[in-house]
């Protein structure tokens, strides 16, 4: 166990042997899950704990992701911001105001915009990560695994809405409160960092728990079965959170990529089922994998097409590589020839990104079938620091 470690299990029984009734039942649930029948929609997700909500937290409905650009150099001043952002978020994810509210001084701008008064709080999470531009403008160590992400086969990728020095995934039940959240860090960065891009999304892609349903993406299929569940601590201390290899601000965190994949829904909705099946190596009406009758039956990656999307994606194919999803749809109107500008946010978080996605993707860019339908248009790596402690703020340790 390294220091870190050890500090964050000190500070944590500390606070909850000195802490009153209701304060402790929150901070025993520091190093577990949230339970679905805790996160109930319309209630509140606990924002500390050992590592940031939003990444295996069970998967809500809607997202606003948003990636900033810093205007300024200095450490000193993005610490600041960040400590801000925390203050801000801890109350925004419990449904109360920031600040003085949006009422406060007659002769001043309010400190909340309001547009979520008398709302729940919609199981909000706010979950911040640092991407590689950061740490080159900060003149600040990165780590290792924090890479450029390689070009791939078959992208075009629009710098407009790609990488950030800094991304905010807001997600929540109600749009309005995931947007609320976003343009309320937004307004407390001026002067310090500006929007460089943001994507909403809707009807998740993914499922963290048994519970929830595994959701269809546009193409119609189901998405996601083979997700890695929240309570599988084995596959997520595996495949998710970064350990002792650190570095230390780091652990209890992961490592961030997004993709924004449009679909080309006007030539997909004109391709015979059995084909789209193909493609897939899943029955559309089922969810079942070739081979099987039920969603969840084992997938006997020979009994799949070659190229299917659900073969060179499967962990077999890939030396056991996994990944845990939360994806979301996107509509973003009409391309200018009356064809749907949509398709997948894809959410992606790992210990590793080069024995995660890159080691996926190499796979899939070279040889899915899906390829015909799809085409990457967006991308972005960031490092997700652990979670954080009452009294601290995003990335305090690598601040200090």
């Amino acid at each position: 166990m390294t220091d870190l470690s050890r500090r964050r299990l000190l500070t944590g029984t500390g606070l909850a042997m000195g802490a009153g009734a209701a304060a402790g039942a929150g901070l025993v649930q520091l190093g577990k899950p949230e339970s679905a029948s805790a996160a109930a929609s319309g209630g509140s997700i606990p924002f500390h704990g050992l590592h940031q909500a939003g990444i295996a937290t069970p998967v809500q409905e809607r997202l606003h992701f948003a990636s900033f650009d810093l205007g300024t150099r200095s450490p000193a001043e993005a610490a600041g911001l960040m400590k801000a952002w925390t203050a801000a978020a801890v109350r925004m994810t419990a449904a109360e105001e920031i600040g003085r509210g949006a009422t406060g001084r007659a002769l001043a701008p309010p400190d909340d915009t309001g547009e979520t008064l008398e709302m729940h709080a919609s199981r909000l999470t706010l979950t911040v990560g640092f991407g590689p531009s950061f740490f080159t403008r900060l003149n600040l160590p990165a780590p290792d695994r924090l890479r450029e992400l390689p070009p791939f086969r078959g992208d075009r990728l629009d710098p407009a809405r790609s990488g950030g020095d800094v991304c905010v995934q807001a997600c929540a039940d109600d749009p309005q409160v995931a947007v609320h959240a976003v343009r309320n860090l937004a307004r407390i960065a001026a002067g310090k960092a500006s929007l460089r891009w943001s994507q909403i999304g809707f009807g998740r892609t993914a499922s963290t728990t048994p519970e929830e349903k595994t959701p269809r993406n546009l193409m119609g299929f189901k998405d996601g079965t083979n997700n890695i569940a929240m309570d599988d601590r084995s596959k997520l201390n595996r495949h998710v959170w970064v350990g002792e290899e650190g570095p230390g601000w780091m652990e209890g965190g992961s490592y961030l990529v997004t993709r924004r994949i449009r679909m080309h829904l006007d030539i997909w909705d004109r391709t015979p089922l059995k084909q789209q099946e193909d493609v897939i190596g899943r029955y559309k009406r089922t969810g079942a994998p070739y081979g099987g009758t039920r969603e969840f039956d084992p997938v006997r990656i020979h009994a799949l097409p070659p190229a299917s999307h659900v073969r060179l994606a499967h962990p077999d194919s890939n030396g056991g590589s996994r990944i845990l999803r939360r994806g979301y749809s996107y509509t973003d109107g009409t391309d200018g020839q009356g064809r749907l500008d949509a398709g997948l946010f894809f959410i992606a978080y790992q210990r590793d990104p080069e024995e995660g996605f890159v080691k996926l993707q190499r796979s899939l860019s070279a040889r899915d079938s899906l390829n015909a339908f799809i085409q990457h248009v967006g991308s972005g790596i960031w490092a997700c620091p652990g979670g954080v402690r009452p009294g601290s703020f995003w990335g305090e340790a690598l601040f200090s």
